[in-house]
């Protein structure tokens, strides 16, 4: 007896993946000389990082251009579907261990080192070797070289771009349910609401990072306070940057009739992927802005 088997689509080759690795690549050696041109008022750093967020946005819409071509002439079979749940949550629980170390490190400094550091049998040396002025208190407001800082507080623009998140998030429920239920208007309504209420959090967030340096003289040379609150909130924005492009596409291919309410698990990784960036901010915002 012969068992019969469902064909399993395999893409011819692609050139997107190498144009991926060439756009992050230009990414981490811009975004290194940029961060050290900082005080020489160097250029090239920032040319090259824009060159390489431009391969990559690049490479998103040219992959996923391909990919929505090969599922819409039905090349994708069950098994298929079940390959892109099961690389969505691997690629997730990527994200997770990613942002895991961060906090990771910033547990480690606040709770580790800094009362080491404090320690009876460490403070004498702390002071006379490492940091004249050093205390042991989180954050630290004071650097090695005695420039002083100010901590960012929870209040105002953080609180308000944790309510923005949570919205997005109901507005996103809203429109998935709207997608199973075939309202095709209220689909578009509300995953547009999604959208822009994540545009509005990233133009908040900049606002943030200007105040930040202009007023509070919290920068990246501000010690590890500094360094810790633009690591975490940085790669945050990045990936609500990502997740803003993930869901414009999925805009796109709703305004051109695509998904069903049986068929659309493009829709609901963005959920997925959306979702999960508001939980690593909630994380964010009670251990970094809060606690």
């Amino acid at each position: 007896m012969t068992t019969k088997h469902q064909p399993y689509y395999v893409p011819s080759q692609s050139a997107w993946p190498i144009i991926g690795a060439v756009g992050l690549f230009l990414i981490a050696v811009g975004a290194g000389q940029y961060i050290q041109q900082l005080k020489t008022d160097g250029t090239s750093g920032g040319y090259i990082l824009t060159a390489g967020i431009g391969v990559i946005l690049f490479m998103i819409f040219g992959w996923f251009r391909a990919v929505i071509q090969e599922s819409m002439a039905g090349l994708y079979s069950s098994q298929m579907d079940r390959s892109f749940r099961q690389g969505m949550s691997w690629f997730i629980f990527s994200e997770v261990m990613f942002f895991a170390a961060f906090f990771g490190a910033l547990f480690y400094a606040r709770m580790i080192a800094v009362p080491w550091l404090g320690g009876a049998a460490n403070n004498a040396m702390t002071h006379e070797v490492l940091w004249p002025n050093f205390v042991a208190i989180w954050p630290l407001e004071t650097t090695p070289s005695g420039e002083t800082t100010q901590a960012m507080p929870w209040s105002g623009l953080p609180l308000i771009n944790t309510i923005i998140l949570l919205i997005s998030s109901v507005t996103l429920h809203f429109a998935h349910v709207s997608l199973e239920k075939s309202k095709r208007t209220a689909l578009t309504i509300w995953l547009g609401l999604t959208i822009l209420l994540g545009l509005v959090f990233l133009v908040l967030q900049a606002e943030e990072y200007i105040y930040a340096y202009q007023e509070m003289g919290l920068t990246l040379s501000s010690g590890i306070y500094g360094n810790t609150f633009y690591l975490l909130t940085g790669f945050h924005g990045m990936h609500v940057t990502l997740g803003t492009v993930f869901l414009l596409v999925l805009l796109l291919r709703v305004l051109k009739g695509h998904f069903t309410p049986d068929k659309h698990f493009a829709f609901q990784a963005g959920s997925w992927y959306w979702h999960f960036v508001d939980v690593v901010w909630l994380c964010l915002f009670a251990f970094v802005y809060v606690l």
